[in-house]
């Protein structure tokens, strides 16, 4: 039997094969050798050039991560949502103290940019925009370059949802100019759930020197000394 559901997906036998090999040293030299060779081949599929992490997480941990190493509460942020998971991605926002602007779109239908520009115009200080690349729960693929391009023109942080969409559908992260890219493991990397990709970039950086959300295992800044 084979799940034909949005993830988790099948899993090559390669796959299956190295999950029955013995634990190693999860902080020794051997692993070490092993997270930096991906890190660095995620870094080609996430087309970008500056810091990409990998979390022990689900695809939520990591939206919950961007969130809270870019904001601080009462920072206003535009959402930007035609489905169930671009409404998760505010909910989290809100959860943890940001003034969420909602901006809801018909499902299935695509993000409407004269609204996201007229919005963007009409509140100077909205601090990021949230959108989702692909959105699950109804297949929409946003168009996140122009969003992406609309967002820029306000100087704003855009955190993106690519957690269905990258590995399967191109997203040149750094032209674009994506400051946070969130995806996971169970979808289209097709390999078991439990980890969260997050790539992070100099503006992105920027912020999270002024965040004040509440975070540890979240922290970027540690992701990074780790690594």
């Amino acid at each position: 039997m084979q799940l034909r559901i949005p993830g988790p997906t099948p899993c090559p036998p390669q796959a299956l094969e190295a999950m029955g090999r013995q634990m190693i040293n999860h902080r020794g030299g051997e692993f070490g050798k092993i997270i930096n060779s991906i890190t660095g081949k995620l870094k080609q599929t996430f087309q970008i050039k500056g810091d990409v992490f990998i979390l022990t997480a689900s695809g939520t941990g990591g939206l919950e991560a961007a969130i809270v190493n870019t904001l601080s509460p009462g920072d206003k942020v535009l959402s930007t949502s035609n489905g169930a998971f671009g409404e998760r991605f505010a909910d989290i926002a809100d959860k943890y103290g940001a003034e969420v602007i909602r901006l809801n779109f018909e499902w299935g239908k695509p993000v409407d940019l004269d609204v996201v520009e007229k919005a963007l115009k009409s509140n100077g200080t909205i601090k990021a925009v949230l959108a989702t690349h692909n959105e699950t729960s109804t297949g929409m693929t946003n168009n996140i370059g122009e969003i992406s391009a609309a967002v820029k023109k306000f100087d704003k942080l855009l955190l993106v949802d690519a957690i269905s969409s990258l590995g399967c559908i191109n997203l040149p992260t750094d032209d674009w100019n994506c400051d946070i890219v969130v995806t996971a493991s169970q979808k289209g990397w097709m390999v078991p759930p439990g980890l969260a990709m997050v790539s992070v970039s100099e503006k992105a950086w920027q912020a999270y020197a002024q965040a004040k959300m509440p975070r540890y295992y979240w922290d970027f800044g540690k992701a990074k000394d780790f690594l």
